[in-house]
C-alpha cells in the first residue's frame, strides 16, 4: 500500500516553521544597530581609542593557536589592569573571560577547578550588564551588538559544555564547578544556554542563532511529538 502524503494544516506549518527555522522570527527580534551611536555605554569618544589600543596589545599574544600559559597570565593581568582603571568598559571584560577560559579549559566544571569558572560568569554578567539598553527596543551601536553577542554566546557555551557533563554524570546533575549552577540537571542548563544563543543571535551571532534552535527544549519537545505523529501516519498506511 502506498504511504499517504501527510498534509499539515497552515497553522501547523507555521508554528514549525517558527521552533525549527532560526530565520523564521529573525526580523521581529533582531536588535536596532546603528552605527552612529557612541562604541559602548559610559565610554567617550576620546577614550575609546586609547582603550582600544590597550585591550588589543592584551589580547594580540593569545589570539594563536594554543598560548602558553605564561602569556595566558600574562593578558589576563593586563586585561585586569584595565579594567581596574576603566571598570566600566564591557569590552574588557569579554576578553578577560575568554583569556580565563583558555587558562583552565580542561577543567572546567571539574573537582580541579579553582574558581576560575565562577569568575569567568562574573565577568560575562558584567559586560552584558555594562552593554544591554534598558530596552530591548533601544538601538545598539555594532561595538555594542558585537560585546554582547561574545558575552552571550561565551555563556551559552559555558552552560552547555556543564548539560554535557551533568549528562554524563550518574545523579543526571552537575556535580562539580560553579556553584551558581551546581547541582542543575542537563536539561535546566540546555534550557539556560538556548536562551543566551537566542541573546547572542538577536545582537548578531548566526551561529548562536542557530544553537538556539537546536537547544530550545520546547523544539525538542515538539519535535519527538512531530516524530512519533508523523511514524504513527506512516505505519497506519502501511496496514
Amino acid at each position: 500500500m502506498a504511504v499517504p502524503e501527510i498534509q499539515l494544516s497552515s497553522n501547523d506549518a507555521h508554528v514549525l516553521s517558527a521552533l525549527f527555522d532560526p530565520e523564521a522570527s529573525s526580523s521581529s527580534s533582531a536588535a536596532k544597530i546603528e552605527s552612529s551611536l557612541p562604541p559602548l555605554p559610559h565610554i567617550s569618544h576620546d577614550e575609546i581609542a586609547a582603550l582600544h589600543t590597550t585591550e588589543r596589545a592584551a589580547i594580540l599574544p593569545i589570539a594563536i593557536p594554543n598560548p602558553s600559559k605564561p602569556e595566558i597570565e600574562r593578558s589576563i593581568a593586563a586585561l585586569s589592569q584595565l579594567i581596574d582603571s576603566h571598570p566600566r568598559y564591557a569590552s574588557a571584560y569579554t576578553n578577560r573571560a575568554q583569556a580565563l577560559r583558555l587558562a583552565v579549559e580542561d577543567d572546567l566544571f571539574t573537582v580541579d577547578d579553582d574558581g576560575t569558572v565562577e569568575r569567568i560568569f562574573l565577568d560575562l554578567a558584567k559586560a552584558i550588564e555594562l552593554a544591554t539598553p534598558a530596552s530591548q527596543k533601544e538601538a545598539v551601536s555594532p561595538q555594542q551588538a558585537k560585546v554582547l553577542a561574545a558575552a552571550h554566546s561565551h555563556r551559552a557555551y559555558l552552560y552547555l559544555k556543564a548539560a554535557k557533563v551533568a549528562s554524563e554524570s550518574p545523579s543526571m546533575k552537575l556535580e562539580s564547578g560553579s556553584q551558581r549552577i551546581k547541582g542543575m540537571g542537563h536539561e535546566r542548563l540546555e534550557e539556560m544556554a538556548s536562551r543566551d544563543f537566542e541573546a547572542a543571535g538577536r545582537y548578531g551571532d548566526r551561529v548562536a542563532k542557530d544553537m538556539a534552535v537546536r537547544t530550545n527544549p520546547y523544539a525538542k519537545m515538539c519535535g519527538a511529538i512531530v516524530r512519533n505523529a508523523l511514524k504513527e501516519e506512516v505505519a497506519e498506511g502501511r496496514r
